[in-house]
């Protein structure tokens, strides 16, 4: 009978270090996840960076070359996402609620990347009332034997048109900024659920630990 004791006894010594050592795994995996997002963030701030230089000085071939470094810079950091959702929903983790987690940031994060790539897009070609007439088909561009093709167009557009056309664009960029605000706080509370995940992790991994220590040395934690 003392022999089933002990057998059971390191069958459950066994796996509450087992138990620890997963709990200290998925931590670390939670911690590459922040890591991920502290990309993204300097990714994103590069990229408004950019936008608004390109905006006050112009510099087609820069700007672009930005975006094409911005865009592989987030494939990147979606490759590594789902890896980390792949490895959390394997048997040996048994994580799907993090999985989920994760995968709810990954939709933000898809959501907010075209939200801003639209405003980019809006704010880049302006205001319909205040878009520059572009004077490209004219018969001369000279100042003063100009004659400006779009000058119909100019007097016959009514102050109407010009209002609707302003209010659709008005509206277009506060939905888009409204989406992305949306989009940044889902994904600010789903990342305190993470931090408050690693510290309930941390917290399991040093019981283990302590655990482990003691059942190496019974005697080493007594107080005399």
């Amino acid at each position: 009978m003392a022999e089933v004791k002990s057998t059971a006894g390191d069958v459950m010594d066994a796996a509450a270090s087992s138990a620890g050592q997963s709990a200290a795994r998925v931590a670390d995996l939670l911690r590459g996840f922040l890591a991920v997002q502290q990309r993204r963030a300097e990714a994103y701030s590069k990229l408004r960076s950019g936008f608004s230089e390109y905006i006050a000085n112009g510099g087609e071939c820069a700007y672009q070359q930005l975006c094409g470094n911005v865009t592989a810079e987030f494939n990147d950091c979606s490759t590594q996402i789902l890896e980390m959702v792949s490895l959390l929903s394997k048997p040996n983790f048994c994580r799907g609620d993090l999985a989920n987690l994760l995968k709810d940031v990954q939709a933000c994060e898809r959501d907010k990347l075209q939200l801003t790539a639209r405003i980019q897009v809006l704010k880049k070609a302006g205001r319909p009332s205040e878009r520059l007439v572009n004077h490209e088909h004219c018969r001369s561009s000279s100042t003063s034997q100009h004659v400006c093709a779009n000058l119909k167009e100019i007097t016959e557009a009514s102050g109407t048109e010009d209002a609707e056309a302003d209010a659709e664009y008005d509206a277009a960029l506060k939905e888009a900024i409204q989406g992305i605000q949306e989009a940044v706080t889902s994904i600010n509370e789903h990342m305190e659920e993470v931090r408050y995940e690693i510290d309930a992790l941390e917290a399991d991994t040093v019981d283990s630990r302590l655990s482990e220590v003691e059942e190496a040395f019974p005697d080493a934690l007594l107080i005399e």
